[in-house]
């Protein structure tokens, strides 16, 4: 979701499109950080700064999980670290009158030998879906929707949605990559459409604001 560093190219965070799919009258304000967790994001004050600059009927969109759930990262939170950390996300964007809306973490590309594919986040995209639904929030299953999307593509096709490069292709990676977590500017834009999509399906009151050629 992050705004990647340039000598990060061609990686591309899904949040990056979004500041062209809606009209003038909405400004795009994205804080998501590369390996952030739920945890980090608060101890490194990157919350408080969404807080301190909330205003009435600002939408929050919050989507966590692939760094709170791997257990070796340093950011790692346990189940119910990661539950209370998005209740308080929730509590403190609607004590600020502001708008939260839970986004499940977005597929990696895994891909077993029979050609379906795998969950990477089943535990903890299920408890952001229980929370959304014990504190009445919008919920968006990126999860769900993204992994349904590689399946349509199938193994081969997918991989170019993500960092996929042979050595020599690019100067940022001299060596090559053959990254299944991280887009590519393509792959960004098509997970940024299914959350467009399903703000427009949310009728969320930001759908109002969609620019006209991504209705």
């Amino acid at each position: 979701m992050a705004i990647k560093d340039t000598r990060r190219y061609p990686e591309t965070g899904w949040g990056m499109p979004f500041k062209y799919m809606f009209d003038t009258t909405v400004t795009v304000t994205d804080l998501a950080k590369n390996g952030a967790s739920t945890r980090s994001f608060v101890t490194d004050g990157l919350w408080n700064k969404i807080i301190d600059q909330l205003k009435p009927g600002d939408y929050v969109l919050i989507q966590f999980g692939h760094n709170d759930e791997i257990p070796t990262k340093s950011t790692a939170t346990t189940p119910a670290e990661f539950r209370n950390n998005l209740i308080k996300f929730i509590k403190d964007t609607r004590d600020r009158h502001g708008i939260p809306v839970l986004i499940t973490p977005v597929a990696r590309r895994k891909f077993n030998a029979e050609g379906i594919v795998e969950g990477t986040h089943d535990e903890y995209s299920a408890i952001v879906r229980n929370v959304a639904l014990a504190q009445h929030v919008a919920l968006i299953d990126l999860d769900k929707e993204s992994q349904a999307l590689l399946q349509q593509l199938g193994s081969a096709a997918s991989a170019l949605l993500y960092n996929h490069l042979v050595p020599g292709e690019h100067p940022n990676y001299p060596k090559g990559s053959a990254d299944d977590t991280h887009f590519n500017e393509l792959g960004a834009r098509r997970m940024a459409e299914i959350v467009l999509a399903d703000i427009r399906s949310l009728k969320l009151e930001l759908s109002n604001h969609i620019a006209k050629g991504d209705r």
